[in-house]
């Protein structure tokens, strides 16, 4: 018993002295660390657990909250047919503009940055991106404007390709095109600049290595340097793609209006909107915050296991 005490105490000592070594090399880092993961858990992890619990509860402000287990799930996705319509609606619309938009963003960030004015050129393909969905809403609604004033009816007018204006923004089998298109321009500004500065940040050894090597066209360059080296940029613009996509709403409440005719252009966020905010249903609306949770969360993990390093 003696020895097996004696071995016990000296296994208690190793762990010990391995734990304080541990946070003697490591504690600095940690403690530098603990602001982002106290603000992570206060503004993420806490509010994503208090809205799974909501979401499972009949919360209608006015009176005390009471559990209703699954039923607003079943709600959602046996009786809300408006849900349905958004939630088709918003895969559409970010099955396409999401991976049209990415890959413009990086198609636009290496053509500049091969350019010399390349950040005249990147200020002014970035800027508009700066300007809240509204502003840009307003501005592309006089392009789309259903009268005979409308920059794109008047020009088509002109052209003798109709004869009467065409109701981009009322009509539901145009309205989701120009969502679309708005929503498409508007998201290539963030993904730009972390591409352009991705494609800046890579060693220019690597391309002489390589014309060394043998690659003789910038389309090899891209293909076996260029991509490979960013990774960590394109997973960003990836994940961000993803959540932009997803996330639609202040663009279509601009240009179409809530809600839009024929709820054409209803997405999840419109529909979270229209429960939190107007009929301020909190259950109701946390059970559709969830379902665009977890419909993100996996598409970002998808793309993180693509994107990321394996090494």
């Amino acid at each position: 018993m003696s020895a097996n005490n004696a071995a016990a105490a000296a296994l208690s000592g190793n762990r010990i002295h391995v734990k304080k070594g541990f946070w003697r090399a490591n504690g600095k880092g940690y403690l530098f660390l603990l602001p982002f993961l106290l603000l992570f858990a206060l503004f993420i992890i806490v509010p994503v657990i208090v809205a799974a619990w909501t979401s499972l509860t009949n919360n209608n402000m006015l009176q005390p909250a009471h559990f209703v287990g699954l039923n607003n799930y079943r709600q959602l996705f046996l009786n809300d047919d408006i849900f349905l319509v958004a939630l088709q609606n918003t895969f559409v619309f970010a099955f396409i503009t999401g991976p049209i938009g990415y890959f413009l963003s990086f198609v636009a960030a290496w053509v500049i940055n091969s350019l010399k004015a390349k950040n005249a050129f990147a200020l002014a393909f970035y800027a508009p991106s700066i300007t809240s969905g509204v502003a840009m809403s307003v501005v592309w609604g006089v392009f789309f404007s259903p009268d005979r004033y409308g920059y794109l009816n008047n020009f088509l007018i002109n052209l003798g390709f109709i004869s009467s204006p065409v109701l981009w923004t009322m009509d539901a089998r145009y309205i989701m095109f120009v969502v679309m298109f708005v929503s498409i321009w508007m998201s290539m500004g963030a993904g730009f600049l972390v591409f352009l500065a991705g494609l800046q940040n890579i060693p220019r050894d690597y391309y002489e290595a390589a014309s060394i090597d043998g690659l003789k066209s910038r389309l090899q360059e891209l293909f076996y340097i260029t991509l490979p080296t960013m990774k960590p940029q394109l997973l960003f613009g990836a994940v961000n793609a993803i959540v932009t996509s997803f996330g639609v709403f202040d663009i279509a409440v601009a240009l179409v209006g809530f809600p839009s005719p024929n709820y054409a252009a209803h997405t999840i966020v419109a529909h979270l909107y229209d429960y939190a905010f107007i009929r301020f249903q909190m259950g109701y609306a946390s059970a559709i915050a969830m379902v665009l949770f977890v419909i993100t969360f996996f598409l970002g993990r998808i793309v993180m296991k693509v994107l990321s390093e394996k090494d």
